[in-house]
């Protein structure tokens, strides 16, 4: 199975190909910051079994063996790599597949770090824009 996902302007596209090493939320401080978001939900990819197909993303590297990667664009966060904990593989944003439902988290990374208020918004009461 080959996914394919894309920025919010469009411009940086990638493809992965299953099998996938995980699909699991991280709750570190790093991604909450770099993602404005309570947690962010990856999607581990060995080398070569992606690619870039639009406008290559630059390059952030956010600490020794740390690579962030985000459309020169708009910004929106492309990937993630730690060549320090986690040799040969890339890290892709679920919610940027153009069918973020096709894979299914089954994990938690850095729970530890987690925001208490983040595991409540299912029981929040929902705001709907046609006035229900």
């Amino acid at each position: 199975m080959t996914l394919t996902g894309h920025c919010l302007c469009a411009r940086t596209r990638f493809e992965i190909d299953s099998p996938f090493l995980f699909v699991g939320h991280c709750h570190c401080e790093s991604c909450r910051r770099q993602t404005a978001s309570p947690f962010t939900t990856f999607i581990g990819v060995e080398h070569g079994q992606w690619r870039w197909t639009g406008t290559p993303p630059v390059r952030y590297e956010s600490g020794p063996g740390r690579t962030r990667w985000f459309c020169a664009t708009c910004g929106a966060p492309a990937a993630y790599a730690n060549e320090v904990d986690s040799l040969g593989e890339m890290h892709f944003y679920a919610a940027l597949l153009d069918d973020p439902e096709a894979v299914l988290p089954e994990m938690n990374f850095h729970a530890e770090e987690h925001l208490s208020w983040a595991f409540d918004a299912p029981q929040l009461p929902v705001y709907r824009r046609d006035g229900e």
